[in-house]
């Protein structure tokens, strides 16, 4: 297993305003994907994403996904 990217998986961000970008996040302290994402966007804004279905395993490891799919909630502004 590459401990570099351990704990780490990348987040596809599927529908709203940052549709088909992928960002690299953290998993939870559980060791789950995230439930919600906050991102910052332009001006103050930040995106809220939370988690959807789709999920992706690496063929060597099928313990934890090497990606998951994010759908848009909502524009928070500051």
């Amino acid at each position: 297993m590459d401990t570099s990217t351990a704990g780490s998986y990348t987040a596809k961000l599927i529908d709203g305003p940052l549709e088909g970008k992928t960002v690299a996040t953290a998993f939870a302290d559980s060791g789950d994907p995230r439930a919600r994402l906050e991102l910052p966007g332009d001006s103050g804004k930040r995106y809220v994403y939370s988690r959807g279905g789709g999920l992706e395993f690496s063929a060597e490891d099928d313990s934890r996904p090497t990606a998951v799919e994010y759908r848009f909630i909502e524009t928070l502004f500051d």
